[in-house]
């Protein structure tokens, strides 16, 4: 497991982490304070860029929680953090929440992220499963109970299902994509914000289904199985190309503009831009392409 993300399990809801409190001290004019929240799926970027950008400017306090994109969101909105993790696009209701409280943001693309579903490692039966067939399972008005509702030569066993939460992006994404409306979804699942718990449910359940950012199965693929989807895999090349279709998506960071103004915010959000290529891989994403790096920070210059 990557080292940078073995925190990650500890956290839920808007449970934050300070990264001050270890960085080795470096001579840095910049002090204050960044706030940010949103996405699980875009936190182990954050965090990586945080903890770097801390061994520079240690007097710089940032906080990084996992509400979840629209969780995060709300409290984005109404000016209560200077940044959200969104592993979606704003939606048109937020940004008039926030035009309403005088927020205006910037939208910056950090990574492409796909959306993995994932079975048990001992799941012998299915290798590649159908779009169509994901509907007839999540949708909301599903009648499938066992493997063998979806597949007659499937076993007759209880499909036990883990998802993330309606806080999510993901959540948002997948709903979409899968089933034609947002949070249009069957409720007998288990839901969680914390993909982690998504990923030990799956691993302990021989006859479960799951799914949860591409990273997150990644850092634990010798614990699940993916599926491929209407016969492909879920590659980084086939992230990257958009050939994973329908579940290949960007990754966002949301910047109150404003906030940008103060040069500890500003020397932050540069900071990360510039290092994204490297950290995003570290930490088990697609980067963007140099340009598309470069288009981003010029939107801040």
């Amino acid at each position: 497991m990557n080292s940078k993300k073995i925190l990650t399990g500890l956290l839920a809801g808007i449970l934050t982490l300070s990264f001050t409190a270890c960085a080795p001290k470096k001579e840095s004019n910049l002090a204050g304070i960044v706030k940010i929240d949103g996405s699980s799926t875009v936190y182990p970027i954050t965090q990586a860029v945080a903890e770097e950008f801390n061994k520079e400017n240690p007097d710089v306090s940032i906080t990084v929680g996992i509400s979840g994109t629209g969780g995060g969101f709300k409290k984005f909105v109404v000016g209560e953090t200077d940044i959200n993790d969104a592993s979606r696009k704003v939606k048109q209701e937020e940004l008039d929440k926030a035009k309403t409280n005088g927020i205006d943001m910037m939208e910056l693309e950090v990574a492409y992220d796909g959306i993995a579903v994932v079975v048990n490692p001992e799941n012998n039966w299915v290798d590649d499963i159908t779009t169509d067939e994901l509907k007839l399972i999540w949708d909301k008005d599903s009648k499938v109970v066992y493997w063998s509702d979806v597949r007659p030569e499937w076993p007759k066993e209880k499909i036990k299902l883990y998802g993330p939460g309606t806080d999510s992006g993901t959540f948002d994404y997948f709903t979409a994509e899968i089933n034609g409306e947002e949070k249009r979804i069957r409720t007998d699942y288990t839901a969680s914000e914390d993909d982690n718990v998504l990923v030990q449910g799956v691993e302990g359940d021989k006859f479960a289904m799951g799914f949860f950012g591409h990273s997150y199965y990644e850092e634990n693929k010798d614990k699940l199985k993916a599926l491929k989807i209407n016969g492909i895999e879920a590659t980084t090349e086939n992230i990257k190309n958009g050939n994973y279709k329908p579940l290949s998506r960007p990754l966002f960071i949301y910047v109150n503009t404003k906030a940008l103004e103060r040069p500890e915010l500003k020397t932050f959000v540069k900071f990360y831009l510039e290092k994204a290529k490297d950290l995003v891989e570290e930490v088990g994403y697609v980067p963007l392409d140099d340009a598309k790096y470069q288009e981003q920070l010029n939107k801040i210059k």
